[in-house]
């Protein structure tokens, strides 16, 4: 696609969104390789989520389902009554003195008292930072000092099965650590846990909100930042992603359309929280400024109460699409491999179910495929990109799915594959994954206070291109394979092997559930891969046959070249609470290095589990 082919696209996207001065410039190029989108525009993404479909006489359809089987409470939220309490709460924000561009840190479980603070912050040009519940104290403390909020809002606790996580402690903690002190912190007593207040700093939710006078949306840049969002965890450093309002909207509203094929009054459900960007972009943001229906769901797809629990949340609300990671599929797979579960519900409603935020392998795509009946879509994006680069955009044309695959480009986003040297790599060779600057609207802009460690960080490894860090390839019909990260990409004897597909191979046999790869060093071959498995529930056979069944597959699909000779069989492996296994900190674990415990592990028990394993 053409530059100017790709301006006209989103040029007629932006008219669906409401402006309050449309903007006459779609794409501004004066600070390359810094662009902006839709710079001289007013708008405001509360407006477009909320305001304007009440205007339409829209009111009483449900905006937010909130279902929590943690606390067995089911509400449907109208937009009429999410714009009474969103307008009241941002009143109640700029009466404590929340003005356009101060940042507010949201700190808070998935209840709908955080969609209503990231909607009010929106209205009245106030920039959030959502950390996602129950973050360790010195990791919140180090956001706190980036982007130095002049409010926190979080509340007494979250909810885990069989566990509450006291969210206070790590709270005053975490503002103790921190240089920069908010003025207030707005807490929401939960009924589950009653914690005390800070008197003079502390204010209770319920009353801040009830005694809010409703305000308007405020006009706001297009380029203005609507939020930044802190990704850490696999990828090192925590870093400030900016997201826009006008870019962003645009960007939303098309992709809910043309991706995921939602329309106005469709129900999506997004199987994620609002600490993650899947959260921002497809619970409280995306499906709002769509007209559509968004679940916000506070419970886990295994254990609360069981396997069944997404197959009864989508019986219960006819959910037309879900998004979800395929760690949460190869769960429910491991506890049900016979997949009866599926059979129990009426699922008539769902379409399509959309696999992202890792690799999705071929195994738990065609389980997922075989139990539901309906076409199962591996998609690929990042948190800087904010939206689906690589997808089979269903609102467009179905295509064929190829496992493996997370389908094609999106519009606007020209992907190529990369070889060391930054020339473009030939279809079926593996290189660095880049896409062609300008990235399209509702990417990041650059990074917060910071434009130039966004340069270095990812635009200048190949100049012109924006560097993914993963490491993939484009066959003859323009499918992209993601592979693995870059720095997964393992080198034995001198052969450039992707531990990804390493994975695939494993991931097919029956017995496995769940399974990671990684390098380790060894002193003849520089390194060699280490397989760790998960096995399905009821599995009687035993591990030292499966591990010897795995090792010859590896052999017999990838070669020789390989050199995959040793597997163990865990019961668990380490992930971030988004489900992405840590492959990288694994590595140093066997490597005998030293290593700190990422801050988005979900239980850091595990990896002392694993060590004692891998000795």
């Amino acid at each position: 696609m053409d530059q100017q082919q790709n301006i006209k696209i989103w040029a007629e996207a932006a008219k669906s969104i409401d402006w309050f001065k449309e903007p006459s410039i779609t794409l501004d190029d004066s600070q390359a390789p810094l662009y902006q989108w839709f710079s001289d525009g007013e708008c405001n993404t509360c407006y477009n989520s909320l305001d304007r479909h009440v205007q339409n006489n829209r009111g009483d359809q449900t905006a937010i389902i909130y279902d929590s089987p943690v606390t067995n409470t089911i509400e449907h939220i109208s937009y009429s009554t999410l714009l009474h309490r969103v307008s009241r709460f941002a009143g109640a924000l700029k009466e404590l003195g929340v003005c356009k561009g101060d940042r507010v840190v949201i700190y808070m479980p998935m209840v709908p008292e955080a969609a209503v603070a990231m909607q009010a912050c929106a209205r009245i040009g106030a920039i959030h930072s959502v950390v996602f519940g129950g973050f360790a104290a010195n990791e919140l403390a180090s956001r706190i000092d980036d982007c130095q909020p002049k409010l926190i809002l979080s509340a007494s606790c979250g909810i885990e099965p069989g566990r509450l996580v006291p969210y206070k402690p790590l709270l005053d903690e975490a503002i103790n650590r921190a240089m920069h002190k908010p003025e207030h912190c707005i807490i929401l007593q939960r009924p589950e846990l009653q914690v005390t207040m800070l008197a003079g700093r502390d204010l209770n939710w319920h009353d801040v909100e009830k005694g809010g006078d409703p305000c308007d949306c405020e006009p706001l840049k297009s380029t203005d930042p609507l939020y930044i969002i802190y990704t850490s965890g696999t990828t090192g450093n925590p870093k400030g992603v900016v997201r826009d309002n006008g870019g962003h909207m645009v960007a939303m509203n098309w992709s809910l359309e043309n991706v995921y094929g939602i329309n106005p009054g469709d129900v999506f459900w997004a199987a994620s929280d609002i600490g993650w960007v899947v959260g921002h972009s497809y619970i409280v943001y995306g499906p709002l400024i769509r007209g559509a229906t968004a679940i916000m769901f506070e419970g886990k797809p295994v254990g609360t109460p069981d396997a069944a629990t997404y197959w009864r949340l989508i019986e219960r609300h006819k959910v037309k699409a879900m998004f979800t990671a395929p760690t949460a599929i190869r769960a429910i797979k491991q506890q049900d491999p016979a997949g009866e579960g599926p059979q129990n519900f009426d699922l008539s409603s769902l379409k399509h179910l959309f696999l992202g935020g890792e690799r999705a392998d071929s195994d738990t795509i065609q389980w997922a495929e075989r139990q539901l009946g309906i076409p199962v879509i591996d998609h690929w994006w990042q948190t800087e990109l904010g939206w689906p680069a690589v997808a089979n955009c269903i609102g467009i044309e179905l295509l064929p799915v190829k496992y493996g695959s997370s389908g094609k480009p999106v519009p606007g986003f020209d992907v190529v594959v990369l070889a060391e040297d930054g020339r473009e790599s030939e279809s079926g060779k593996m290189g660095a994954l880049a896409i062609r600057l300008p990235l399209p609207p509702g990417t990041l802009p650059s990074l917060w206070k910071n434009d130039q460690g966004f340069i270095d960080k990812y635009l200048s490894e190949y100049p012109g291109y924006y560097s993914a860090g993963d490491a993939g390839y484009i066959d003859c019909d323009g499918y992209v394979y993601i592979m693995s990260r870059t720095d997964d990409v393992i080198n034995v004897a001198g052969h450039r092997l992707s531990t990804g597909q390493m994975e695939e191979v494993i991931s097919k046999h029956p017995d496995v559930a769940e399974c990671a790869v990684f390098g380790i060093k060894d002193e003849m071959k520089g390194q060699i891969p280490l397989g760790l498995l998960v096995l399905n529930s009821g599995t009687l056979r035993a591990d030292n046959d499966i591990v010897a069944e795995v090792v010859s597959k590896v052999r017999d699909e990838i070669g020789p070249v390989a050199f995959f000779k040793r597997a163990i069989v865990v019961k668990r492996l380490p992930k971030t609470r988004s489900g992405k296994i840590l492959r990288a900190t694994l590595q140093r674990i066997a490597d005998k290095e030293e290593f700190n415990v990422p801050a988005t592990i979900d239980d850091p028990i595990i990896l002392d589990e694993i060590a004692l394993l891998i000795g």
